[in-house]
């Protein structure tokens, strides 16, 4: 693959019809750095925000060694990837035939389960294993993060004891996981989180050796200005050394936005200007799914020569291209008020979710992949001092 110097650089010297996709693995590599060596434990790479085998692999060479799946599929994608990776299957719902192929294929140890039902499951389908790692998730809050992940999933502390008894009589480690929702906005999140897992633990009287603080972590957009990862890490740390577990006993998280946010952008290119309503070639069915659904703002600059600093800027919104009305991002996305037709857009930190969400409808779709050496538009990371190269080997999470 031919590496452009900047978004810029593809714009004028390829002039595409069809969006383009600008990866920058060194971005992502510096997260994956960040992460495996400042967060005090072990981070799992959430599979599910970004399956691109090629970010795969640059996560894994900058240090993360394991991988939360959640389908059989992305088992199989990870595992035919990065042969040496570890696999958890966190997903607390699954099919008995994946959770055997899983065990017996691909040597997956790792579950994750929510109810007796599934716990008796995961017995069956690995024919009584005894070197099971089992995590109960347990619910949490969401009121602190952009986007809830509370309802679906997770055992009220209620019900917790009796699930955590049973599964510590099979598991061979015993894990409590929770996920307190994406794009958490205060390390309150996870703190209120690590509570009600020490009430969940001091009810049931059971020796824990994993907590999984699960994903949530942020990354930066318009109006969405997180404080410090590191504080993050902080409270996190703080909180799980006071727990009612035993030394040898690990922590765990499971970023994905966090991880794979910086790693990629996208180049649209302007086909109607209506008022302040701009039609680009992609939208809600392609990268932009969390733009239209979830009013999502990611940031934008007009690819022109000097084009952001000739005129003032002003608020638009975003047409896809379907014949579809829902294919709308409302934005606001600010710029230059002269953008016209034929002009060429960057949309930023679209490395989570933004290709995992795509679809053809329509027929659009098709896409070119352009390695990039410029700077991703927004990072929580760019600031830092660079870190070492480390080295894939498994790490002691609790010192």
């Amino acid at each position: 693959m031919y590496k452009h110097h900047s978004a810029l650089g593809v714009a004028l010297s390829l002039k595409p019809a069809a969006p383009v996709t600008l990866i920058r693995p060194q971005a992502a590599a510096r997260a994956a750095r960040y992460f495996s060596q400042k967060f005090p434990g072990r981070s799992l790479y959430a599979v599910k925000a970004n399956p691109s085998p090629e970010l795969l692999k640059t996560l894994w060479s900058a240090g993360i060694t394991h991988y939360d799946v959640a389908s059989i599929v992305e088992v199989r994608l990870v595992a035919r990837t990065l042969p040496r990776a570890k696999l958890c299957f966190m997903h607390p719902v699954k099919a008995e035939e994946a959770i055997a192929e899983a065990y017996f294929t691909h040597g997956v140890r790792t579950f994750s389960l929510d109810t007796m039902e599934e716990l008796e499951k995961i017995v069956r389908a690995t024919k009584g294993a005894e070197d099971l790692e089992l995590c109960v998730r347990l619910r949490v809050s969401s009121e602190h993060s952009k986007l809830s992940l509370a309802a679906k999933f997770g055992v009220e502390l209620i019900e917790a004891k009796e699930l955590l008894q049973a599964t510590r009589q099979v598991a061979d480690a015993l894990g409590i996981c929770f996920h307190v929702g994406s794009q958490a906005m205060t390390p309150q999140a996870y703190t209120q989180a690590i509570e009600r897992v020490r009430a969940a633990i001091v009810d049931a009287s059971v020796t824990v050796d994993i907590v999984d603080v699960g994903g949530g972590f942020p990354s930066t957009y318009p109006g969405m200005e997180p404080p410090p990862l590191e504080a993050y890490f902080h409270a996190i740390h703080r909180a799980f050394e006071s727990l009612p577990i035993s030394y040898s006993a690990e922590l765990w998280c499971e970023p994905g936005r966090a991880l794979s946010a910086e790693y990629s952008s996208l180049v649209v290119r302007v086909e109607r200007r209506r008022g302040n309503e701009l039609y680009i070639n992609d939208g809600a069915y392609g990268a932009l799914f969390d733009a239209a659904h979830l009013g999502w703002r990611f940031p934008v600059q007009l690819l022109r020569p000097e084009a952001n600093d000739e005129q003032g800027l002003e608020a638009f919104s975003f047409y896809g291209p379907t014949c579809d009305d829902m294919d709308h991002m409302a934005g606001p996305f600010l710029l230059p008020s002269g953008v016209k037709v034929g002009d060429y857009i960057e949309i930023g930190m679209l490395g989570a979710y933004g290709s995992a969400m795509r679809t053809e409808f329509n027929g659009f779709g098709a896409e070119r992949v352009c390695e990039v050496a410029d700077e991703p538009m927004a990072s929580l990371y760019r600031d830092e001092a660079p870190l070492p190269q480390k080295s894939n080997v498994i790490q002691l999470s609790r010192r």
